[in-house]
């Protein structure tokens, strides 16, 4: 059997890694006793169902796991199972957000600060993460990128997957997405807001796209920008990074950054075989 175990921080992500998994196939088991492991394991391997292989959750929640987890690894080694062990993570900053976010309790909350818990909680998996077969920085990725990037690695296509390009747009009224790899600020283009027959439109008609696009100064900023996407966007997949988000804001989102976000979407499809574009602020219409 293939077993994954997963593992790491809380709030790094795990929930969303199994069940990406789990819609894959795989057989997933959250906090189960570490004494169980291998029993569990040549328990589905004997049943007459078929999968993938099982995913282990297990992680500060579980005291036993912490003290047995090395006994119960090498059991199911030592059986011929195949094992990984992921270990997720993400920086301190992104992890008191999630939690923030969410409002959950954080499992070494003894009326603790959650800095504090986070503290403990890196003490107390530092031996796990030394031992893991990979660490996962969860910090830049969103849920769907986190999904597509477990099953990747997960599936063995990691060596092969090319870098996946998000171009967005966005309006700066709005805020900055926190998710972005690169902002390019394009407010110091003409506004076609200020034009009567093209201030209800967006940077999806026609009208409104030629009247950016004409400009010579745009012609201009594009040859420049598009130089430097076609020079760092390479190194970037050298450094190994899965996902590089393009953030192009305009004020309100709507007119210019749309545009520019679509034709910088449409030069970046002809070198890289997955793009995707959004428009974040294009239904807001309070420019």
């Amino acid at each position: 059997m293939k077993v994954i175990v997963i593992t790491g921080m809380s709030g790094s992500g795990k929930s969303t890694a199994v069940r990406a998994l789990e819609d894959e196939g795989y057989y997933c088991i959250d906090n189960l006793p570490v004494r169980l492991f291998k029993r569990f394991v040549d328990l589905i391997g004997k049943s007459l169902e078929s999968f993938k292989g099982i995913v282990l959750v297990a992680d500060i929640r579980g005291r036993e796991f912490l003290k047995g987890y090395e006994n119960a690894f090498q059991k199911i080694a030592k059986a011929g199972h195949s094992t990984e062990v992921l270990f997720f993570d993400a920086t301190d900053d992104i992890l008191v957000r999630r939690f923030s976010e969410t409002r959950r309790r954080h499992p070494a909350d003894e009326n603790r600060p959650l800095v504090e818990c986070i503290r403990i909680e890196r003490e107390q998996l530092k031996g796990l993460r030394q031992m893991a077969t990979r660490v996962i920085d969860t910090s830049e990725f969103n849920v769907h990128q986190l999904r597509d990037f477990i099953l990747h690695i997960v599936g063995g296509e990691e060596s092969g997957n090319p870098l996946v390009v998000e171009v967005q747009s966005f309006g700066f009224r709005n805020g900055i997405p926190l998710e972005s790899s690169i902002v390019m600020d394009v407010r110091f283009l003409p506004n076609p807001f200020f034009v009567d027959e093209l201030k209800s439109g967006s940077g999806l008609d026609d009208a409104v796209r030629e009247y950016v696009l004409a400009n010579p100064v745009t012609s201009q900023f594009l040859d420049n920008f598009f130089h430097l996407l076609d020079m760092i966007l390479p190194a970037h997949r050298k450094e190994g990074k899965a996902y590089l988000t393009i953030s192009i804001g305009c004020t309100g989102g709507r007119h210019r950054s749309v545009a520019i976000a679509e034709a910088t979407g449409l030069h970046l499809r002809t070198l890289w075989p997955e793009v995707r574009i959004f428009h974040r602020d294009i239904e807001k219409r309070n420019q």
